[in-house]
C-alpha cells in the first residue's frame, strides 16, 4: 500500500504514545487547552520550535505538504514525501468544514516521528495534525499584522476562567475587567457579539495576545470628552442617558463625560430617593448648572427646566392665612407639610397646641394628614415657611384673666413638684404655680412636698395672672387670714415672758420655736448677761428656755427675744431702751431679724462692735443669698411654664 509496512495498521489503531524527546509540547497543548484550564490567551510558543523543511528532510514541529491518499473512519493517510506515510484523525475535520477528498494537497504539522532518534533511514511512521498546522499558520500571520496599541475586532466565542477568548483569527484574550468601563453582571452576554478591542499587550515569547474593549472605550470618551468640554455652557439644555444611580444622585453620560445630577436637583417637590424619578439607561434632558473644567466635573439640573414654585410665594401664601396642607414628614422636633409640589412648611412641636403637653408630633399627626395651618413666617431666601396649627383655634391663654380673676378660689391636681414650689393645674394645658413662701403664714417650708404630694387635689386662690408671660400665681397660706395682722401682735407684746425651745443655733444666736411654725431669735447679746463667744455655751438645741419678747414686727413678720432681761427691773429696761435709742440717733438701722425663721438682719442692734461687723457681713451674705434665690426661682418658672 504505496510503502506502508504490514504493521501499519495495526500500528495506527494502537493508543498514541506521549514522547517527551524532540517535541515542544507547551505548543502543541496550547490549542488542546480546556475551559478550565485556558485562563489566559494563547499559551506559550516559541518561533524557534517551527521550522519549515522540504519533503526530503522531515522532522518533528515542521509544516510540510503533504497528499491524501487514503481515508477510513478514523484515520487519514498522507504521503509527506517519508518513507512512511503519516496519519491524521479523523475528527480534525469538522462537521460544517469541507471534508477531506483523496487526491487533495493539505498542509500539515508534523507532531510525531516512530523512532525519531533512528538514522532517517530506519524510522518508522509519522503522525500529523492538520488542525494544528492551520491555528500555527495563523498564529504567525497574526502576529505578522498585529501590534499593541492596535484596534482589532473579533468575536467573543467562549467564556473562560477570568474572561472572554475573542477570535481574531486565533484566539486572544479579554479579561473580564477589560470588557466595559463598568464590569458587567455577565460578560457571557457578549459571546457571539462582534466586538472592537485595543490590543494592550503581546508576548512573543509566549505567544500571548491580551485586549481590552474598556481602553478603546475610554480613549474614545478622552476624545469625546475634550471635544464636549468645548461645547458645554452652563444654562445649555442636553441630552443624556442615566448610567448610575447613588443615593444621592444620578449619573448622566452626555455623550462622552458625565455629569451628575444631585437628588435635590431633581424635582422641586420632596423625593426619597433617585430612584423614584430616573431609571438606568432613561433618556433624560438635563440643564447645565455648573463646569469645573479642571477637575472635569459637571453639574446638571432637571427641577431648573421648569419655573421655581418658590417665585411669588408669599404672594401665594400671605402671612397669617390659613391652608391646608399634607403632612410629608414627622421628627421629634415637628412636623413638614407640604403646600403644593416643591413647598413644604415646618410646624413645629411647639405651635401644635396651645395647652397639650407634646412629647413627640405624632401624638396629633401623622404622615398623609391633611390638617388646617396658618402661615406664620416665611424667608424667601432660605426657601423656609414657618407654619402653625395653634393658632387655627382659639387662644385659652386670651381669656384666661377673665376667668381666673385674682381673689377667687380654684381647685386643680398637682401636676409637678420643684424646689420652689408646685404647679397645679386648674384645667387641661393650663398651670397655676403655688410657690413655697405662698404655703404657709408661719412655717418655713423648704420643700412643696412638706404641704402637698403629686396627684394630689388642693384648693388655692389666684394671686396674679400675667396673661403675656402665661403665668398664674396661687396662694395657698392666703386661703386664712394673716395672723401676723392681729393674732400674733395681740398674743406676743412687747415685755412679755414665754417659754420656747431652741430650734437652731447659729453664730449670731439663737432661733426659739414659740409655737408650730412660729419663731423668735434670741440674739447672741441677749442671752446673758456676760459677753458669750458661742451660744452652745448657754444653751443646746431641744432646750426649753423662758424668754422676754423685745419687739414684735408685724410688717417685718418677726420677733425678737431676751433670755438675760428675764430678771431685769422697770429701770434696767428703761435704761437699756434709752441706751438703744441713743444708738438708733447715730447708726442707720439695720433689717431685723427672726419671726418665720428669715436670717436676713439683725432684730436689733449687737452690743459691740465686733459682733456689729461680723453681723454686717452676714446680713450682706444673707441678701445677696435671697436676691439669686429669687433669680433662680422665676427662671425656673418661666421654663416649667
Amino acid at each position: 500500500m504505496l510503502g506502508c509496512s504490514d504493521n501499519f495498521w495495526r500500528w495506527a489503531r494502537r493508543p498514541r504514545l506521549v514522547f517527551y524527546f524532540m517535541v515542544n509540547r507547551n505548543l502543541i497543548r496550547e490549542y488542546d487547552i480546556s475551559d478550565e484550564d485556558w485562563d489566559i490567551a494563547i499559551g506559550e510558543l516559541a518561533e524557534d520550535d517551527i521550522g519549515w523543511l522540504d519533503a526530503t528532510d522531515v522532522d518533528v514541529n515542521q509544516i510540510v505538504e503533504g497528499k491524501i491518499i487514503r481515508i477510513d473512519d478514523e484515520f487519514v493517510l498522507v504521503d509527506v514525501g517519508y518513507k512512511s506515510e503519516g496519519t491524521i484523525a479523523r475528527d480534525e475535520w469538522e462537521e460544517e468544514e469541507p471534508q477531506p477528498e483523496i487526491g487533495q494537497v493539505i498542509r500539515v504539522l508534523v507532531e510525531d516521528v516512530e523512532d525519531s532518534q533512528s538514522p532517517l533511514e530506519e524510522r518508522g511512521m509519522i503522525v500529523l495534525s492538520k488542525r494544528k498546522a492551520e491555528k500555527i499558520e495563523k498564529w504567525m500571520k497574526v502576529m505578522e499584522t498585529v501590534h499593541e496599541g492596535d484596534v482589532i475586532s473579533g468575536e467573543a466565542v467562549r467564556k473562560i476562567k477570568g474572561g472572554l477568548l475573542v477570535d481574531i483569527g486565533v484566539n486572544v484574550f479579554l479579561p473580564a475587567s477589560q470588557v466595559d468601563i463598568r464590569r458587567p453582571h455577565d460578560i457571557g452576554e457578549y459571546i457571539g457579539k462582534t466586538i472592537e478591542c485595543m490590543v494592550l499587550k503581546i508576548d512573543e515569547a509566549r505567544r500571548n495576545i491580551v485586549v481590552s474593549r474598556r481602553s478603546l472605550i475610554e480613549a474614545q470618551r478622552e476624545e469625546k470628552k475634550s471635544d464636549l468640554l468645548r461645547e458645554l455652557e452652563v444654562g445649555q439644555l442636553r441630552k443624556g442617558m442615566v448610567k448610575n444611580i447613588a443615593d444621592f444622585g444620578a449619573f448622566v453620560d452626555l455623550g462622552g463625560i458625565d455629569g451628575l445630577l444631585h437628588i435635590t436637583d431633581m424635582s422641586w417637590g420632596r423625593i426619597n430617593h433617585p430612584s423614584e424619578m430616573v431609571k438606568i439607561d432613561d433618556e433624560l434632558e438635563v440643564q447645565i448648572l455648573h463646569i469645573d473644567y479642571e477637575k472635569e466635573k459637571i453639574a446638571l439640573g432637571l427641577k431648573q427646566k421648569s419655573a421655581s414654585p418658590w417665585e411669588n410665594v408669599a404672594g401665594k401664601y400671605p402671612v397669617n392665612s390659613v391652608i391646608k396642607g399634607t403632612v410629608v414628614n414627622v421628627m421629634s422636633y415637628g412636623a413638614f407639610v407640604k403646600l403644593e409640589d416643591g413647598i413644604e412648611g415646618l410646624v413645629h412641636i411647639s405651635e401644635m397646641s396651645w395647652t397639650k403637653r407634646i412629647s413627640h408630633p405624632n401624638e396629633l399627626v401623622n404622615i398623609d394628614d391633611v390638617i388646617d395651618v396658618v402661615v406664620l413666617r416665611i424667608d424667601e431666601q432660605k426657601q423656609e415657611i414657618s407654619l402653625g396649627m395653634k393658632q387655627t383655634q382659639d387662644n385659652p391663654w386670651e381669656r384666661v384673666a377673665d376667668r381666673y380673676p385674682t381673689d377667687q378660689l380654684v381647685k386643680g391636681k398637682v401636676r409637678n413638684l420643684t424646689n420652689y414650689g408646685a404647679f397645679i393645674e386648674i384645667e387641661e394645658g393650663i398651670d397655676g404655680l403655688l410657690h413655697v413662701s405662698d404655703m404657709s403664714w408661719t412655717r418655713k417650708i423648704s420643700h412643696p412636698s412638706e404641704v402637698v404630694e403629686k396627684g394630689q387635689e388642693v384648693e388655692c386662690k389666684v394671686l396674679s395672672v400675667d396673661q403675656e408671660r402665661r403665668r398664674i400665681a396661687l396662694g395657698l397660706k392666703q386661703m386664712d387670714e394673716d395672723p401676723w395682722a392681729t393674732d400674733i401682735p395681740n398674743r406676743y407684746q412687747q415685755g412679755q415672758l414665754v417659754n420656747g425651745k431652741v430650734t437652731k443655733i447659729t453664730n449670731f444666736g439663737v432661733f426659739v420655736g414659740l409655737e408650730d411654725g412660729l419663731e423668735g431669735l434670741l440674739h447672741i447679746s441677749e442671752l446673758a448677761d456676760h459677753k458669750v463667744e458661742n451660744p452652745q455655751e448657754v444653751v443646746n438645741v431641744g432646750d426649753d428656755i423662758e424668754v422676754k419678747v423685745l419687739r414684735v414686727d408685724s410688717e417685718e413678720r418677726k420677733i425678737g427675744l431676751s433670755r438675760k432681761r428675764v430678771e431685769w427691773a422697770a429701770e434696767d429696761e428703761a435704761a437699756a431702751e434709752a441706751a438703744e435709742a441713743e444708738a438708733a440717733k447715730s447708726e442707720t438701722p439695720m433689717e431685723l431679724k427672726g419671726g418665720i425663721g428669715s436670717d436676713s438682719g439683725p432684730l436689733f442692734k449687737p452690743a459691740s462692735s465686733e459682733t456689729e461687723d461680723a453681723e454686717s457681713d452676714d446680713t450682706a451674705s444673707t441678701e445677696e443669698l435671697d436676691e439669686a434665690d429669687e433669680e433662680n426661682t422665676v427662671k425656673a418658672a418661666e421654663q416649667e411654664s
